[in-house]
């Protein structure tokens, strides 16, 4: 049975010259960075190597970004260290966030670590209402925005020139998770205004459990974590010298490679989409689909109404077909998608996220294509 993976936008396959980089680490590089004798030292200069590769790319200093587990992590260093350095008591944010900002947040509101916490509208296409942002940030005490620049099971894009704006004209904290763009759009830190911004290697084809914080420097938080003088006393604990090594090359190759990639993958989206369209009647789609307004990487699609609905993943998958998804909840006892939820999908009608990398290939599209008209077909409603 051919398998056809399409659930980038969850985690990618490791790109062949990162599997070489960290593999000549491993072999080749066992010291610890933080040890003053030589072969500390040469594992030193390979961690602050990949960070003066990972500014130069951002366009930031190297004293502003900072190694850390992943996305997750870079999140929370960035909401709960922002918050508690300035002593901010209300906070921004949307209710289609990933679950990294959500749940810091709502656990911080219970924990009285902040006393207000506003959602910014948003419409049925996971839209960002900025007018609504504005009025939200009229007040005499700072703030703290966060709001993702990619929706990750969406794809609609929020304007993160905009959003610095507005959080520059009222003097607020601008977080944006950038999680899922990170390698696939160009982020020059000079012109976007964001305090900070985050990466998770394992999206851009790097490896997982390292990504990366960029601080700017105009901002000075405590750590998270405690424990040693690692990342310049910013986060306690030996570094992941060959996943800090990949993701730097993961990040380069990204960049290198990033308009020929972004052209052939819009491709990709915009075929799955027409023939989607043409096959399968009433066949929808959630959150933005145009080019301009949407992460190239993700198509969501929003199917008619079937019998058996919440097996339609496990259809897909017998299929060799990989692929995430879900709906919005119709019950209390159906918690469902709370990015769905967000946009008052239909929760009659199953979602299929189907994201897409440089390996995809429109062979694997037309099969792909061929089994989801068969399972509409055999679960289509009487």
């Amino acid at each position: 049975m051919k398998k056809v993976y399409l659930d980038n936008a969850a985690t990618t396959p490791l790109d062949k010259e990162v599997i070489a980089e960290m593999t000549n680490v491993m072999e080749n590089y066992f010291g610890n960075p933080s040890a003053i004798h030589a072969l500390g030292r040469e594992v030193r200069t390979l961690v602050e190597k990949a960070r003066k590769t990972v500014s130069g790319l951002l366009n930031a200093s190297p004293s502003e970004v900072f190694f850390t587990s992943g996305g997750t992590e870079a999140d929370n260093t960035a909401i709960r260290c922002g918050i508690a350095a300035y002593g901010i008591k209300h906070a921004i944010t949307s209710k289609i966030e990933h679950h990294a900002v959500e749940h810091t947040l709502n656990t911080m509101l219970k924990n009285g670590e902040i006393d207000k916490l506003s959602f910014v509208n948003i419409d049925e296409k996971g839209n960002v209402d900025y007018a609504h942002l504005e009025e939200l940030l009229q007040n005499n005490e700072r703030t703290f925005v966060s709001l993702m620049h990619a929706n990750n099971e969406l794809g609609t894009l929020t304007d993160m020139i905009k959003v610095g704006d507005i959080c520059e004209k009222y003097n607020a904290i601008y977080h944006a998770d950038t999680v899922q763009t990170m390698g696939h759009y160009r982020h020059n830190v000079r012109e976007l205004k964001a305090h900070f911004i985050v990466c998770a290697a394992h999206k851009l084809h790097g490896p997982k459990g390292v990504g990366f914080l960029y601080v700017n420097s105009n901002v000075k938080i405590p750590p998270m974590i405690y424990g040693g003088a690692q990342e310049r006393n910013m986060r306690g604990g030996t570094e992941n010298v060959y996943g800090i090594v990949g993701l730097a090359k993961a990040l380069e190759i990204a960049y290198a490679e990033m308009e020929e990639h972004q052209t052939y993958i819009q491709g990709l989206k915009d075929y799955l989409k027409a023939q989607l369209i043409a096959e399968i009647p009433g066949i929808a789609f959630n959150g933005e689909t145009d080019a301009d307004k949407s992460l190239y990487t993700v198509l969501n699609v929003s199917f008619p109404e079937m019998d058996m609905a919440d097996m339609l993943l496990f259809n897909l998958d017998i299929n060799g077909i990989c692929a995430s998804g879900g709906s919005a909840c119709s019950s209390g006892s159906n918690i469902g998608s709370h990015v769905l939820n967000g946009i008052n999908a239909d929760p009659n009608r199953p979602s299929v996220r189907f994201s897409f990398s440089k390996y995809t290939t429109k062979e694997e599209l037309d099969y792909v294509i061929d089994k989801v008209k068969m399972v509409v077909k055999q679960n289509a409603l009487a």
